[in-house]
């Protein structure tokens, strides 16, 4: 059996499902970006507030950014915990794997607290 080592999901399969799904959001709404902008003529400031004065569309990315925020807070486990832990043995490697995981951490739930206030305007 696999153990969560992440504290964000109960396995690795969870983990590597929440990868997939954030994945498939966050390429939905690039997608849609990129059709809004071609089938757009002129794209400024008045078809952008249009847009995101939308519930649907502040919904939308909302989803796509909590799926960045797991899906990189996952990523980044697994390369911190392959290359921090495995590749360098020892108490050394750990505190420098924690201590990144802390920084890393910290600076993804602030742009998500960022995120979310650009979005709703709290």
């Amino acid at each position: 059996m696999v153990t969560a080592v992440t504290s964000f999901g109960r396995s690795g399969l969870y983990d590597w499902m929440i990868q997939r799904i954030s994945a498939i959001a966050m390429a939905a709404y690039v997608i849609f970006l990129v059709g809004f902008i071609l089938s757009t003529p002129e794209v400024g400031y008045e078809q952008w507030k249009d847009l995101y004065s939308q519930l649907w569309m502040r919904v939308f990315s909302l989803i796509t950014l909590l799926s960045l925020a797991a899906h990189a807070w996952i990523g980044l486990w697994a390369v911190l915990t392959d290359y921090l832990t495995n590749r360098m043995m020892g108490a050394k490697a750990t505190v420098l794997r924690v201590l990144a995981q802390v920084v890393l951490g910290v600076v993804t739930v602030t742009y998500t607290v960022w995120g979310v206030e650009i979005l709703w305007g709290f």
